[in-house]
């Protein structure tokens, strides 16, 4: 799995927009101007965070030691992914999709049909 690959993923989501707030190397993926994912850029496997729900980041973290308590984020809703084959791509798509529904559904109404229209 590359930057490329899991960056192209993140943007293929309906309103999905990637910023650079917080420095020149740490993709940040937004919907609604909510964050449902997070790339370092220079990190080599690459690494992502996901938004997941607290018992599920906990199991898949007891699962996997490429899953670990989310970097830099709030450990109970975040894991971070580290990209080096012990995970499917697939299931990383799977853990990309469920963030971004996740925060997809958090957002008002208003927002959510202002995506659909546009």
């Amino acid at each position: 799995m590359t930057f490329d690959i899991l960056s192209d993923y993140c943007l293929s989501h309906m309103g999905a927009i990637k910023e650079y707030p917080f420095d020149e190397t740490t993709a940040v993926y937004k919907v609604g101007n909510k964050i449902f994912a997070l790339i370092d850029e220079e990190s080599r496997p690459p690494r992502i965070n996901v938004k997941c729900d607290p018992f599920y980041a906990r199991e898949l973290r007891e699962m996997y030691t490429s899953v670990i308590a989310g970097y830099h984020m709030n450990k109970k809703h975040w894991n971070t992914i580290i990209c080096e084959g012990e995970v499917d791509d697939a299931s990383i798509f799977e853990w990309i999709d469920d963030s971004y529904d996740l925060v997809f559904g958090s957002l008002s109404k208003k927002a959510q049909n202002q995506i659909y229209s546009s």
